[in-house]
């Protein structure tokens, strides 16, 4: 049973004979008032209510009438409606307990969805168990076997992903760098309905503001100079499966808009074009930043930030789960050896406690990049201590090369230029991170690409 609360006879008449239609009961309230006579009376599943009770639009009456709710029956998720004019009244509205928000005019598709995605994450995140399943049992229920690991703390992530992947809610995966925020993301996907669709990803971070439309959404012919056919946007690319943006938190200002009025409105317009496309897509974005401290800066959206984390998921460091590093080392291990065709490859007892006792800065990825560096330059098949060892002095002197040329060897602009790919290569193109260590504004650092002819 959906509630539906708003003073326009007119709007709750369309919304309960939409839901009507979609196969959900409701009941309706005016006021109010009227509003918490009935949840006091009866159970409901979900809440709808509008933020404007009177003459009065400062949506004060909706935010209280929010508090009540959630006091009362605080699991019961809650959809403000309310003017898109009135966004940043919405986003207090999410910080006092609201699951979503729909702008009026409201697209019947993108409400039913909502309607959907919050009664099914309310069952998939009610409280089934008091203990966290165990390895086996996760592995029973979901196809996880690109993630490996038993730490406490990876499996309350596992236990999370597997009861989310079944519904459509947005989710934001959060960590270091390194620690698989990609790989739980396929995980997701692979365990969600849309599992058969395509799985879109998209690195924001290395992607130029200047392209972001033509790249997201598409172009036609002739939309620009370049613009010789009609290209498809990656939205479009992924429409009734997954989109994956990595590196939300690099997104500039101006991009922030453009993409928060898709994950809105699930439309958006081609460059060049005035027909409006409507798209189905479940979003994941991942970042290592700190959105809620980007948030306090200006530098990134609030109301894009409650868009994108419905869910938020959080990876544990290497460090944290150093008995999870065995587990990890012997499946790289498997891997490279497939690889390399050297199959008896093992590592030591003592390499492995070894491991263990490392601060691994670099999370998951520098893990395997170290075995399989050792694989390369040990000539065993058991990897000991010492091989490890030989390795990781072998990428410390890397580092350490000729910090400066030769006096009269190269020019200021060579120097520049070859600083810039350095640090491409060291940062895996992560522009913002290279921006950042160079000392230049992310603007300044594209100015330089163009000037280099370095393709980023």
């Amino acid at each position: 049973m959906i509630l539906l609360i708003d003073d326009d006879p007119s709007i709750t008449a369309s919304l309960a004979l939409l839901l009507k239609q979609a196969g959900h009961s409701s009941r309706s309230a005016a006021s109010p008032a009227e509003a918490l006579r009935l949840i006091e009376r009866e159970r409901f599943d979900l809440v709808l209510q509008d933020m404007n009770f009177s003459r009065r639009t400062t949506g004060e009456e909706g935010l209280a009438l929010l508090k009540e709710i959630k006091a009362r029956t605080p699991r019961v998720p809650v959809i403000l409606i309310t003017a898109w004019g009135s966004i940043p009244l919405a986003v207090k509205g999410i910080q006092s307990g609201a699951t979503d928000f729909i702008t009026k005019p409201w697209s019947n598709p993108q409400l039913l969805q909502s309607v959907r995605t919050a009664l099914s994450l309310t069952a998939a995140t009610s409280p089934i168990h008091d203990r966290t399943p165990t390895r086996e049992e996760l592995d029973a229920r979901h196809d996880f076997h690109s993630l490996i690991g038993r730490d406490p703390k990876f499996l309350k992530v596992l236990d999370l992903i597997g009861r989310v992947s079944p519904t459509d809610a947005s989710v934001l995966i959060t960590g270091e760098s390194g620690t698989g925020k990609e790989e739980v993301a396929e995980a997701i996907h692979r365990n969600s309905p849309r599992r058969d669709a395509p799985f879109v990803k998209v690195n924001l971070g290395g992607l130029p503001s200047t392209l972001f439309e033509s790249e997201m959404f598409g172009h036609i012919k002739g939309a620009f100079t370049d613009a010789r056919q009609d290209r498809r946007g990656r939205f479009d690319l992924a429409d009734r499966g997954t989109i994956f943006l990595d590196e939300i938190g690099d997104l500039d200002p101006a991009c922030q808009v453009k993409l928060l009025r898709v994950l809105q409105d699930r439309a958006y317009e081609p460059l060049g074009s005035s027909v409006t496309q409507t798209v189905d897509v479940r979003v994941i974005s991942a970042t290592n930043r700190n959105l809620p401290d980007l948030v306090e800066k200006g530098d990134f959206r609030e109301d894009l930030l409650y868009r994108l984390n419905l869910i938020a998921v959080h990876l544990p460091p290497l460090r944290e789960r150093p008995d999870d590093i065995p587990l990890l080392a012997g499946h790289f291990l498997q891997g490279i050896g497939n690889v390399y065709r050297r199959n008896g490859l093992a590592i030591g007892e003592a390499a492995l406690r070894w491991l263990r006792g490392l601060s691994w800065p670099g999370n998951v990825r520098q893990l395997r990049q170290v075995i399989e560096r050792t694989v390369l330059m040990a000539g065993g098949d058991i990897l000991e201590v010492e091989d490890f060892e030989r390795a990781l002095s072998a990428q410390s002197d890397e580092g350490r090369r000729s910090l400066l040329p030769a006096v009269g060897s190269m020019t200021l602009d060579e120097i520049e230029k070859a600083m810039i790919l350095k640090c491409m290569d060291h940062f895996q193109g992560h522009i913002s991170r290279v921006a950042e260590a160079l000392g230049l504004s992310r603007a300044a650092l594209y100015r330089r690409f163009e000037k280099y002819g370095i393709q980023p």
